[in-house]
């Protein structure tokens, strides 16, 4: 085994852990978990007529 080998070998690791996070992050069991983020900047309260500044 020698250099390329290994390097391959890391290539294919990285490629599989990336396909595994996006198909981990995006199966359909987490959609409330993504609708509720998406919803984070609207919720709470309006912002203030002073443009966010604090006395």
């Amino acid at each position: 085994m020698d250099l390329n080998d290994l390097r391959s070998a890391v290539t294919l690791l990285g490629l599989w852990l990336f396909i595994g996070l996006v198909a981990w992050t995006w199966r359909p069991a987490r959609r409330r978990a993504h609708d509720a983020a998406a919803r984070l900047p609207f919720d709470g309260d309006a912002p203030d007529s002073d443009n966010g500044a604090h006395s």
